[in-house]
């Protein structure tokens, strides 16, 4: 029911790695994450049923399925690029290179992953100071999306790194979610993913 909703959608997906052309007998790899067990169990299950999987009109074949759940960590990099809008009825998209709004960049991310958090867990959850204290941007990427038959530009952002130096007990709750549920807008399109890395508290 949670996935079904109009609003937010609680899982994402990362970009297809290793990056570069598809063709015959090159492995490739997808990881998909959600806080929700049974939705990844389900869609496990339904994997399983199929022998091949179709990236545009490119047949895949399947190889094998793992599922694993990750510690929380409190530092984080880029699996997909994160996409914010910045005016909805334009459908314009942030840049922060061209809006040199790195504010709003912080409000935003924040301001989404805590209604999102909220809706998933049907709670009140509020967070004073920033959602990471490290910000380190790899590259800004625009992306041709296809979509219902229209075709548009989205902007995204790649980080190297995101970061909250210490992460009370009372938020690893929220810190775990963000990594299942990813972050920015338009995860169930594949943005947001994010890939735990080492920092203070661990992560792999």
């Amino acid at each position: 029911d949670l996935h079904n909703r109009s609003k937010f959608k609680f899982f994402t997906y990362s970009d297809i790695f290793p990056a570069g052309d598809f063709y015959p007998n090159k492995e490739k790899n997808l990881i998909i994450s959600s806080p929700n067990p049974e939705f990844i169990r389900e869609l496990k299950f339904s994997l399983n049923k199929l022998e091949y999987i179709y990236f545009s009109t490119m047949p895949s074949r399947i190889i094998s399925i793992k599922t694993f759940d990750l510690k929380m960590s409190n530092a984080f990099n880029s699996g997909s690029p994160l996409v914010l809008l910045r005016d909805a009825n334009k459908s314009e998209y942030f840049s922060l290179r061209d809006h040199q709004d790195r504010k709003f960049l912080l409000e935003r991310v924040k301001e989404n992953a805590l209604k999102k958090y909220n809706a998933y867990y049907d709670d009140e959850l509020s967070l004073e100071g920033e959602i990471f204290d490290r910000w380190l941007l790899k590259k800004e990427v625009a992306i041709n999306m296809s979509l219902k038959g229209r075709s548009f530009l989205m902007i995204g952002s790649v980080w190297k790194r995101l970061e909250k130096f210490k992460v009370p007990k009372d938020l690893r709750k929220f810190y775990k979610f963000l990594m299942d549920a990813g972050i920015g807008e338009k995860n169930s399109l594949g943005f947001g993913f994010i890939n735990p890395i080492g920092g203070e508290n661990g992560g792999k």
